[in-house]
């Protein structure tokens, strides 16, 4: 698997799993609340991630989309474009100021700060983030995904290594708390229908920042099989463990300081990263919509955007997550709808785009390898085959130029390179040819 790949599966993860998945209180009320079978509605949660992560980065990636209308204009009909646009835009900005909130209750409960004060750190790192460029956005994003995996299996380790529990008592604790949906199946619909509300947009952009589409389909279905897993084992532990922290405001956080002080610290700061990761994100995806690449129009944005936020985030974290995520989860459907109609539909034209770009990036290697000379009619195939692409010609012609630079930077022998990474094996672009 490529490097870009796998930092495009990094910055999913960091942007998928936010206050409620890393601090467990979306796993209490959405699944644990109905007992072992919220465990089971765990393991379909990551199920999902894995289908639908894949198509939501390849679909960004197919587009080069820069903000997630670029996609909609191109899979939805004008009409329900403008109702998921609108609702997007509305998730993002609830959802992120829920984060800001988050990050609060979170310092709050491990360091007894004021809940304000971590909520105006949350808000001010988010908009100093802004102002780096979008290559640096995506490591930042992915930089801590690896330490709270590591962090949740030590938490999953610790909970079970040589221990054994009562689940029928652990049922009957289950019985005592009240579940946010009315069953299991609805709760993991409108959750994961949630979830991408809170990923779509930026999931988008991070799929359009990639070039080669074979390396999205594996960056977001590996994003969703590592929040499969990261999920199950936070289930898993939190369950063992519900009598406890039932009532709390960050339950993961009432596990690991029974652990040890200073895992509980470090953790702390992990779960306020990735929460950070998540507002970031919702935000910063919301400021791309209205700003587009008007990078200055952009930064005005956010900060706007981040002090409406904050303002909102006195809410409260755990009062917000019971009353605006199933709403949104309920607008989510008609998104998971559309993506999945797009992805049947566009199937076919997706795998035409992957032969298309790898054609292109083999052409330009011919200018830079000496066996070989880039001729006019190379130039012009080129230019046709940027023309024949769904992305912007332009941007991609750019992009691709790019990539190919990187390559012949960190690879001596293109061709080898070539036939390891860009096969045309099983090209449709030769079907047409001889057609």
């Amino acid at each position: 698997m490529s490097k870009e790949a796998l930092s495009i599966a990094m910055a999913y993860v960091g942007v998928l799993v936010g206050a409620g998945l890393s601090s467990g209180q979306d796993m209490l009320q959405y699944f644990l609340s109905f007992g072992q079978a919220g465990i089971w509605g765990v393991i379909a949660l990551g199920l999902l991630n894995v289908i639908f992560g894949r198509i939501i980065v390849t679909l960004g990636s197919h587009y080069q989309s820069s903000n997630h209308q670029e996609v909609l204009e191109q899979i939805a009909h004008p009409v329900i474009n403008r109702i998921i646009d609108v609702t997007l835009i509305i998730s993002c900005f609830v959802v992120g100021f829920v984060m800001v909130a988050g990050a609060g209750a979170n310092l709050q409960q491990q360091f007894g700060l004021p809940s304000w004060s971590g909520a105006l750190l949350c808000s001010l790192l988010i908009i100093v983030i802004s102002f780096m460029d979008f290559n640096k956005i995506t490591r930042v994003l992915g930089i801590f995904t690896p330490l709270i995996i590591l962090m949740i299996l030590v938490v999953t380790a610790y909970t079970f290594a040589g221990k054994t529990y009562d689940f029928t008592a652990l049922n009957a604790v289950a019985d005592t708390m009240e579940p946010v949906m009315p069953n299991i199946y609805l709760s993991v619909m409108n959750y994961f229908a949630l979830c991408v509300m809170n990923g779509v947009s930026m999931a988008l952009v991070l799929g359009g920042s990639v070039i080669r589409i074979s390396d999205a389909e594996k960056g977001g279905a590996l994003g969703g099989v590592i929040i499969g897993v990261i999920v199950t084992c936070a289930a898993l532990a939190l369950f063992a463990n519900l009598d406890m922290v039932k009532d709390a405001e960050i339950p993961m956080l009432m596990i690991v300081n029974h652990i040890h002080p200073l895992f509980a610290f470090a953790y702390a700061l992990v779960i306020f990263a990735l929460i950070f990761n998540t507002a970031f994100s919702l935000y910063y995806a919301t400021a791309r919509r209205f700003a587009g690449d008007d990078v200055r129009k952009m930064h005005r944005y956010i900060i706007g955007i981040v002090i409406l936020g904050y303002i909102c985030s006195f809410g409260g974290f755990t009062k917000l997550v019971s009353w605006m995520y199933p709403l949104l989860g309920y607008m989510g459907f008609l998104v998971l709808a559309v993506l999945s109609v797009a992805w049947i539909q566009e199937r076919d034209n997706i795998i035409r785009e992957k032969f298309l770009r790898r054609k292109m990036i083999r052409l330009l290697f011919r200018k830079y390898d000496d066996d070989y000379e880039f001729t006019r009619q190379n130039k012009q195939t080129f230019q046709k085959l940027g023309e024949m692409s769904a992305a912007d010609t332009e941007g991609l012609k750019k992009d691709i130029k790019a990539y190919v630079e990187d390559v012949v930077e960190n690879h001596d022998d293109l061709q080898a390179y070539a036939k390891e990474n860009l096969s045309m094996e099983g090209s449709p672009l030769k079907k047409e040819k001889k057609e």
